[in-house]
């Protein structure tokens, strides 16, 4: 399993302020979009062929070819408008589900139109560099045909190519639909994966939290990895329901044998949604425990203080009586002035002063101890 998460970064990219007011099917690529990749797929359960391609009309030429196979057509980067309508214009796709396509902030969902339908995941992970990333994967199922669409070229779907070339199982043999299921439940396990780390992270968080030495940083850490949950929880939700429907559907293109697969998936994202709940309510009471030791702990610094005060008191008091220079004797008339202090010409006073603050101070701190007081500091 993966090391812990020690950093996250997290993908600093929102909305911008110039969709306001477009015309609504407009293709706005995202900044920062990278060129895409395009990769063909077609497969039976006799053979598979699979293809990069430099742009569409060899992808649609492939997919023309192999009609009685399964075509994949893969997108891995948003950077060309103008593919994604030579798309949208060869398989007859609504300019509105273009748009979509193209803007990265949808949330999980699943759309069904006359003959195809149109669903959307949130791709998290971590990269190799302890960054969170939270992408946008969107899918097009039609006829023979998968369409996917994914921002960035990291490969995240090897498990699934793995299991094309194998050919084992039913991947092969049970259309573009079973492969769609096949890509979300790829993007739940991710999620089983990135929770797994969480879990350790909190783990070492809370094993640090109970130390002495215990510092500000548990606090920061802690809230990092909630915020990763909430980002989780806000994928995990809407794609709980964009399996539902999928499951509910009527529609010919998700067949029966590829609900009961889906109906696996829905459990495995009502585990994730529990998972992202109980790790929720832990990072809130580690938050909530932290702040109650560092309220101990300033408890304890002020019992301390105020222990030392009590004791220094009664000692400032004698010493300020005796520091107000009230003579007994006039210095000009050398008479003895009543009520001043007695005690000024007193021999050997300053030791016999000590000795009564000594005798104070000594009596204050056995008091003290059998309070217990000095036991709980």
């Amino acid at each position: 399993m993966d090391q812990p998460i020690k950093r996250i970064r997290y993908n600093p990219r929102r909305r911008q302020g110039n969709f306001v007011g477009e015309t609504p099917g407009t293709i706005t690529v995202p900044s920062g979009a990278v060129s895409p990749v395009i990769t063909i797929t077609s497969y039976n359960g006799e053979e598979l062929i699979n293809t990069q391609v430099k742009d569409t009309e060899a992808a649609f030429k492939q997919i023309n070819k192999y009609p009685n196979h399964t075509q994949w057509l893969r997108i891995q980067g948003l950077g060309d408008a103008q593919l994604i309508e030579k798309i949208g214009v060869y398989f007859n796709i609504n300019t509105l589900v273009l748009e979509d396509i193209a803007n990265i902030h949808q949330r999980p969902k699943f759309d069904e139109y006359d003959d195809y339908v149109f669903l959307i995941s949130r791709l998290i992970h971590i990269t190799k560099d302890n960054e969170l990333v939270n992408d946008q994967f969107a899918a097009l199922i039609k006829d023979n045909v998968i369409i996917t669409f994914e921002e960035t070229h990291e490969e995240c779907f090897e498990a699934v190519k793995k299991r094309l070339v194998a050919g084992k199982g039913t991947i092969r043999t049970a259309g573009p639909a079973y492969l769609g299921y096949a890509l979300t439940d790829t993007i739940l396990d991710r999620y089983f994966v990135l929770l797994a780390q969480v879990g350790d992270s909190l783990d070492d968080v809370e094993d640090r939290l109970y130390q002495q030495d215990a510092n500000r940083n548990i606090m920061y850490e802690t809230q990092q990895l909630k915020r990763t949950l909430i980002i989780l929880q806000r994928a995990s939700w809407p794609e709980r329901d964009k399996i539902n429907d999928m499951i509910r559907t009527e529609n010919p293109l998700i067949s029966a044998e590829v609900k009961t697969f889906l109906k696996d998936a829905y459990d495995h994202c009502i585990q994730i949604m529990d998972l992202v709940e109980n790790y929720k309510e832990i990072t809130s009471n580690m938050l909530d425990i932290y702040l109650s030791m560092v309220s101990n702990r300033m408890n304890e610094i002020m019992k301390v203080l105020t222990i030392i005060s009590v004791i220094f008191i009664p000692l400032t008091f004698i010493a300020g009586i005796y520091g107000m220079n009230f003579a007994r004797v006039d210095p000009v008339t050398s008479k003895v002035m009543p009520d001043n202090l007695p005690e000024l010409y007193q021999p050997h006073g300053y030791i016999y002063a000590l000795a009564v603050m000594l005798i104070i101070a000594v009596i204050q701190v056995i008091v003290f101890w059998r309070k217990g007081w000095f036991r709980k500091l």
